[in-house]
């Protein structure tokens, strides 16, 4: 039991920072991206952006798969994007309170 919650403790720690959480929506949004295109929208140095990129792959959040010279990433684990529906439904439920 205790290695569920370990592995679910670092998947969290994967998914715990704006940037990270932006990927997640982006690749939500429009299936797969590649890196140039991320570059574009999140206005980040390339290798900021890949500093990110290789946290969500190691905690196996996404993948790349390469296309010449481009890797396109897409969502692997789901269960983020339904992670990230819950927080932007409790943002949305916040909204209507306030």
């Amino acid at each position: 039991m205790e290695d569920f919650y370990l592995r679910q403790a670092e998947w969290l720690k994967a998914l715990a920072h704006p940037v990270r959480l932006c990927i997640i929506q982006g690749l939500m949004d429009k299936g797969s991206c590649n890196v140039t295109d991320m570059q574009e929208c999140l206005k980040l140095q390339q290798s900021t952006l890949s500093m990110h990129l290789q946290k969500l792959r190691a905690a196996g959040v996404i993948t790349g798969t390469r296309v010449g010279l481009e890797v396109n990433y897409r969502l692997k684990d789901p269960q983020a994007a339904r992670l990230l529906e819950l927080l932007q439904q409790e943002h949305k439920a916040q909204e209507v309170i306030e």
